[in-house]
């Protein structure tokens, strides 16, 4: 037993310094793994810190320097440097003019890139909503500053420009692309867009017919009461309209089976949104702020620049305030034209005047009468006129669901007329000579 025993021993004393090497290698090797950890868990945090620079620094780059538009941004601080240090209106004026148009065209891209993780209708109604902001926000400094005749032609200028400009620029430029054939749109849309449109012209209309009939009971209140009972009716209508294309009948404005199978192969890659979510929240943000600062100045400097420009405020009202403010609107329509989506450019440039007429004015009327203002619809008989007949004449474009260039030039040609009345209009009601 003794020899076993001490073999035993023997054998046990020559196994601990086997195992104590082994453990001293497993630490080592143990201590290089965790060192190994360590780098990679270093060049995890340093590339997680880079990429968290670089996403805002992409994300600048697309929305401030990638489009070429944004070449006229510095007019923005330009203008308000020239207010507080020449006080020359008119040059106020035309650099704020400049410096909002880009704003205009960022808010739109933002809105369609949130459009993208919305889905297409309410991108859609994002579209249109944010398009306006600028109309409305310059439309709210105006009312606060009491001018309201500002308000009603920026309002209606909008309204023209949409359905006169806008789309005829659309139509015209998409039949140009595509005119071996004929491009085609959802009817029944464009239908439902125009009995809304009416609708507002029967708002409009029948205060200035009570006002210029002299047929009101209470001379100067019966204009306003019916003006704000009008608004509320005409805000039920809108809220209806929006429930109508949300939930109740979606199926209406999908767009046409041949315009969805012409497209099919390109939606894909087409639509992919090139800012995230939150960013694109963040840029209508700071887009809608930046706007509105520069509407203060651009407001404040209108008079002055009609007197120095010699140029009328209904013209500058109707005209040149509208133009910029459906920058977005403008170049979304054409773009979408031109890649036959004729519906979505309806979307743009008929669903934005449904959304100024029906929603916007009878907005600020609301708006005006909690302010203390009497914003009214009585928008003037050659106002009226103006709306009555371009409704009338978008309408009997669009009934057939087609368009074609002709159709556009048609617009286009409408739309100068108008301009041109305009720039030799007097608006006795605003003071001008």
């Amino acid at each position: 037993m003794g020899p076993i025993e001490e073999k035993i021993d023997l054998e046990s004393d020559e196994e601990i310094p086997l195992n104590s090497s082994q453990t001293t290698d497993k630490v080592r090797t143990f201590d290089f793994e965790t060192s190994h950890i360590g780098q990679h868990a270093n060049i995890s945090k340093s590339w997680a810190f880079k990429r968290m620079w670089n996403r805002p620094l992409c994300s600048i780059h697309t929305v401030l320097i990638k489009a070429k538009i944004n070449m006229l941004l510095p007019f923005g601080p330009l203008a308000i440097l020239l207010h507080y240090l020449t006080g020359k209106h008119g040059w106020v004026f035309f650099f704020s003019l400049l410096g909002i148009t880009p704003l205009a065209e960022r808010m739109g891209y933002a809105t369609e890139q949130l459009a993208f993780y919305t889905g297409p209708t309410v991108g859609g109604l994002l579209n249109a909503t944010f398009g306006n902001a600028t109309e409305m926000i310059i439309s709210i400094y105006a009312l606060k500053n009491g001018m309201i005749r500002v308000v009603q032609q920026s309002l209606l200028g909008s309204i023209l420009s949409n359905m006169l400009l806008v789309l005829g620029c659309a139509f015209f430029t998409g039949g140009i692309v595509h005119h071996q054939k004929v491009q085609v749109f959802n009817k029944a849309a464009a239908v439902v867009n125009s009995g809304l449109l009416l609708m507002a012209v029967m708002g409009i209309l029948f205060p200035a017919v009570l006002h210029f009939t002299h047929t009101e009971v209470h001379f100067g209140k019966s204009e306003l009461a019916l003006s704000r009972f009008s608004s509320c009716i005409m805000l039920v209508a809108y809220a209806s309209y929006l429930f109508f294309q949300l939930k109740s009948q979606q199926t209406l404005y999908n767009p046409i089976a041949e315009e969805r199978d012409n497209n099919a192969e390109d939606s894909d890659e087409e639509e992919v949104p090139e800012i995230t979510h939150w960013e694109a929240v963040g840029w209508l943000t700071i887009l809608t702020v930046w706007v509105s600062i520069l509407s203060g100045y651009l407001v404040d400097a209108i008079q002055g620049a009609s007197d120095s420009l010699n140029m009328p405020v209904a013209f500058i009202s109707v005209i040149l305030l509208p133009i910029v403010g459906n920058a977005a609107e403008h170049a979304s329509a054409i773009m979408f034209a031109m890649k036959d989506k004729l519906d979505i450019t309806l979307g743009v440039a008929i669903g934005s005047s449904t959304q100024i007429s029906m929603f916007v004015i009878p907005f600020c009327v609301v708006v005006g009468w909690f302010m203390g203002k009497g914003m009214d619809l009585n928008f003037q008989l050659f106002e009226t006129a103006t709306l009555f007949i371009t409704v009338l004449v978008v309408a009997f474009m669009l009934q057939d669901g087609t368009s074609n260039y002709f159709k556009g030039l048609m617009l286009i040609l409408c739309y100068l007329i108008v301009a041109a009345s305009f720039f030799v209009h007097v608006d006795i009601s605003n003071g001008d000579s």
